[in-house]
């Protein structure tokens, strides 16, 4: 019974999002309409989008899986994940509206006006982009298998063939109005079995010991300074890096909605990070068998039926699934309309038609590398994704907004010197687990790759003699003029 109210919840979200999605076909006509959506996406609705988008499956299933096995150690992610947004209201999110462009690449060729650093950014916005886009389709993989006994490649195929049909259909408007769904529906699945939980546990006559809460060893006094430091700077910076993100942005109609719209975010996924760590944080207590690598992603999934036997917990869970459904398929509907914008500006001829074979593409690169690999911790996976976001992209996205000296030289030597290291970093932390007293420089390498790349980006504009572009400062007025765009 409980397999098939299961399946029967992931069924009614697809064909929700598929729905919605014919609904943003209806009204997706133009090569702007698939592209920004015409630049027409109100805050509320923009807010709820991206909440929908950046919400993926390390937060959804990882954070409360991740604070089960950690504690309070667990709460940096939401931590770090919630106040980039801060960064992207304060520094990047009106101007790049204003840019008056359709992707990142778009920008930094107006900005710098080069080519060979449009192909660059290209390069590695498409590479965050897969490496975001795996743990979702991992972890539909984990919860078809948890909730119906079906192979992982399953979930992982069924939620790649949906992203690419609803954005080949409909573009960024469509997307636009299934995300928005999608992150009501993840909050509402998480928010209810909550309270519920809340209420029975409290209701009960266990005892809660705070020192299994919030043990202190797991606390900020418990935590390398580096590690730590060095995590919340990669989180921080790596929000502004994402492409899906910063797409988003150029779909307000100002700059000034745009701003508007980032406030609205980061109150929505502070709720929703909140509900999700309350999840894990009552796992500590109700099932602390649990906190096992490998199974503590499935806690979320498994809580409901543990605290409520019978068809109270059955409901809760199909509750769940659908929920975490909603979060793979929104978060691989932005990645995927973002970078089928970049592969139809770059490669073709930047069409409809164009558009919708770039998202079909999209979609089958990181299904082949989801089919090839073994799913990790779902947040170590998507962490990883924001230290090279944050080491190769974010730097040279700041300084092409904020200084007027920047060159396109100094841009491709800092975004290759940031990726390199970063994943020179990783790729050697994975195969020898560190060296020596460098192992924690390795495992969390965002504290000293950011700060590398962006000397780098510095010094090779200030050493160059072609020198920054003629139209630099009159662009960059442009940016930070309120009312233009």
């Amino acid at each position: 019974m409980n397999a098939l109210l299961d399946l029967v919840a992931v069924a009614a979200v697809v064909g929700a999002t598929v729905l919605i999605g014919a609904y943003g076909l209806r009204i997706s006509r133009t090569t702007s309409d698939f592209f920004v959506a015409s630049r027409t996406v109100r805050p509320v609705w923009n807010a709820s989008a991206i909440s929908g988008e950046y919400l993926s499956a390390g937060t959804f299933l990882g954070l409360s899986g991740l604070v089960l096995l950690s504690g309070a150690e667990g709460f940096w992610f939401p931590i770090g994940y919630a106040a980039g947004y801060l960064l992207v209201l304060l520094f990047v999110a009106a101007p790049l509206r204003r840019s008056g462009a359709y992707t990142i690449p778009d920008f930094i060729e107006a900005r710098l006006e080069s080519r060979a650093a449009r192909r660059v950014t290209s390069a590695a916005c498409l590479l965050i982009g897969w490496l975001y886009i795996v743990p979702q389709l991992h972890g539909a993989g984990i919860t078809l298998e948890v909730v119906a006994d079906v192979p992982p490649w399953v979930g992982a195929v069924l939620v790649a063939v949906l992203v690419a049909a609803a954005a080949a259909a409909g573009g960024m408007r469509a997307i636009t109005y299934v995300q928005a769904f999608q992150y009501w529906l993840k909050l509402t699945a998480l928010l209810v079995p909550a309270v519920l939980i809340v209420f029975a546990v409290g209701g009960g006559a266990r005892d809660i010991d705070p020192l299994v809460v919030f043990p202190a060893e797991a606390g900020p006094s418990g935590l390398d300074a580096y590690a730590a430091g060095s995590l919340l700077l990669a989180l921080l910076l790596g929000t502004m890096g994402l492409p899906h993100v910063l797409v988003r942005f150029y779909t307000s109609p100002t700059g000034g909605s745009a701003r508007r719209t980032t406030v609205l975010v980061i109150v929505m996924v502070s709720a929703f990070y909140a509900v999700s760590s309350v999840i894990g944080l009552l796992a500590r207590v109700v099932a602390p068998d649990l906190a096992q690598p490998g199974i503590a992603d499935t806690v979320a999934l498994v809580l409901p039926a543990r605290v409520f036997p019978g068809l109270a917990g059955e409901l809760l869970t199909a509750l769940v699934v659908a929920g975490a459904f909603a979060a793979f398929l929104a978060t691989s509907a932005g990645l995927t309309v973002s970078l089928a914008g970049v592969i139809s500006q770059d490669v073709f001829s930047g069409s409809v038609r164009s558009f919708r074979l770039s998202a079909v593409l999209v979609a089958l690169v990181p299904l082949a590398i989801a089919l090839l690999t073994q799913p990790a911790g779902l947040v170590a996976s998507v962490g990883v994704v924001f230290v090279f976001a944050a080491s190769a992209l974010s730097p040279v996205l700041l300084l092409s907004i904020w200084w007027s000296r920047l060159t396109a030289r100094g841009a491709v030597a800092g975004m290759m010197t940031g990726a390199v290291a970063c994943g020179l970093a990783f790729v050697v932390h994975a195969a020898v687990g560190g060296v020596g007293v460098a192992a924690p420089l390795l495992a969390q390498p965002a504290a000293w790759t950011i700060p590398l790349a962006t000397v780098v980006t510095v010094v090779v504009s200030l050493t160059d003699r072609a020198g920054a572009p003629v139209r630099a400062a009159a662009y960059l007025a442009r940016l930070h003029t309120p009312g233009r765009g």
